[in-house]
């Protein structure tokens, strides 16, 4: 039990630090991000710094690589690169919560097991000559105690396991919508080139005849 507490009160400080919003999240990222690629994707030096910013900057960074490699990627090439990274950042966000969900259902049967102990401490205090009376209070002693400590580790540990899976399912959610707005943006970029390429194209095979006319035409 003792091994236990410890163990969920580290883990409990760690993802307290690990998923907080800076780290993972930041609020205004996603604006900066769309307002830096709404013209051109930035250069790599300022990839490599989003993706060391938070969670949601490693998935944003591996969009603009897939990007920069591939200016012209389909849709759902660069959609998969998002939920790719995606799955990454989900699984560096649950990291040791099973862990702390294993830990906050084993202790209550710990706790139970020092119960059952204690009662055959206090069944074996009853002997034919008559009661013990100390070994009947050390029994009970210790199937309260241990029933008390189990609880006291199990409830913290389930109450911030909650908590820390409601805090990823938030995070998930941002990172989607965020993932998908920078998509739509470098998405419609590309569609915009490739539309005023072909635009550029057509406009170069309609003057070709014409130029071809007037080189042909004889000269007074």
């Amino acid at each position: 039990m003792l091994l236990c507490s410890v163990v969920a009160l580290a883990l409990i400080i760690e993802r307290l630090v690990s998923l907080r919003a800076s780290r993972v999240a930041p609020e205004s990222l996603i604006e900066e991000v769309l307002g830096v690629t709404q013209f051109q994707i930035p250069s790599g030096d300022v990839v490599n710094k989003l993706a060391e910013n938070s969670l949601l900057g490693q998935v944003l960074a591996s969009g603009l690589r897939a990007a920069q490699t591939d200016p012209r990627l389909p849709e759902p090439r660069l959609r998969q690169v998002f939920e790719l990274a995606g799955r990454h950042a989900i699984h560096q966000m649950e990291r040791y919560l099973n862990t702390l969900g294993t830990v906050a259902a084993a202790a209550p049967l710990l706790g139970l097991l020092g119960t059952v102990v204690g009662m055959i401490e206090i069944f074996g205090s009853q002997g034919p000559t008559g009661n013990n009376p100390t070994l009947l209070a050390h029994g009970i002693s210790i199937a309260l105690y241990n029933t008390a400590f189990g609880l006291i580790v199990a409830i913290p540990s389930l109450m911030f396991y909650r908590y820390f899976r409601g805090r990823v399912e938030g995070y998930v959610i941002d990172m989607e919508q965020a993932s998908e707005r920078l998509l739509n943006q470098l998405t419609s970029r590309t569609l915009s080139g490739s539309s005023a390429a072909a635009a550029s194209s057509a406009s170069t095979a309609a003057a070709a005849p014409a130029v071809r006319s007037s080189s042909k035409a004889p000269t007074k």
